[in-house]
C-alpha cells in the first residue's frame, strides 16, 4: 500500500530498525533542483512518501521534524541505492546528516564484478526476479498533485531494497568483503558533503 503524507511523516509511525530511503528531485543538480519527495519503506510492502511542498506553493518546505529525526537517528540504518546522491540531497535541503547508511549499489559494485549493470531496475530483475518500470523516473516531481503512476514508481524504489540489501549481504559475506562495504557505507555521508563543495568532478581522491 502506497501512503501520501504532505509535509512530514505521521505522528507514531514506526519503520522499524532498517529503513529504505529514496528520494525524488526536480533535477540532478542538488544546488539548482530543490527536493520534492522522499521515500520511505519499512520492508513490509508498505510506502510511505513525503511531498516536500515549498513555502511558496502553500507548504512547510523543509520543516519535517520527524523525518528529519528518523534521518539522523543512529540506532536506525538508512537503506539506499545510490546513497551518495540521497546523503547530498538531503544534507542540502532537509539540513540532516544521514546515518547510518547501507548502499545496495556500492554493495553490488563490490561483489557483482562480473557485470557492469548495477542499476536497482537490473538488481531487482537478476537478484529478485521483479520488473520494476523506470517510465516516471523523468517527470515533474514539483508538481502540486502527484499522479498515481508517479506514486507507484516512487514506491517501487524503496519497496525491494530490504530483500536486494538481504542477497547482497550474503553475496559480500561470502566474498568475504562485508567490512570493506561497511566502511564504504560509513564514508557515504562524507562523499554527499564533498560533491556539495564541488567536488564530484574532479574527484579529491583522484591524482
Amino acid at each position: 500500500m502506497i501512503h501520501l503524507h504532505r509535509h512530514d511523516l505521521p505522528e507514531g509511525l514506526d519503520l522499524g530498525p532498517m529503513v529504505a530511503i529514496d528520494t525524488e528531485t526536480m533535477g540532478l543538480n542538488p544546488h539548482r533542483d530543490r527536493l520534492c519527495l522522499v521515500q520511505l519503506s519499512a520492508g513490509d510492502g508498505d510506502a510511505h512518501l513525503v511531498q516536500i511542498v515549498p513555502p511558496g506553493l502553500g507548504g512547510h518546505g523543509a520543516d519535517c521534524p520527524r523525518l528529519k529525526r528518523l534521518l539522523a537517528d543512529p540506532a536506525t540504518t538508512k537503506l539506499f541505492h545510490f546513497a551518495r546522491f540521497d546523503c547530498a540531497a538531503l544534507k542540502l535541503h532537509l539540513g540532516v546528516t544521514v546515518a547510518p547508511v547501507v548502499c545496495t549499489k556500492v554493495a553490488s559494485k563490490l561483489v557483482r564484478t562480473f557485470t557492469d549493470r548495477h542499476g536497482l531496475k537490473d538488481l531487482c530483475k537478476e537478484l529478485l526476479g521483479v520488473e520494476i518500470s523506470k517510465q516516471q523516473q523523468s517527470s515533474d516531481w514539483g508538481a502540486p498533485e502527484l499522479t498515481s503512476e508517479q506514486m507507484a514508481y516512487a514506491a517501487s524504489d524503496v519497496l525491494h531494497l530490504h530483500a536486494l540489501w538481504a542477497r547482497l549481504e550474503g553475496l559480500l559475506r561470502r566474498e568475504g568483503r562485508l567490512d570493506l562495504a561497511q566502511e564504504c557505507f560509513r564514508f557515504l555521508p562524507t562523499r554527499g558533503a564533498l560533491d556539495l563543495l564541488g567536488y564530484a568532478d574532479p574527484d579529491i581522491l583522484a591524482h
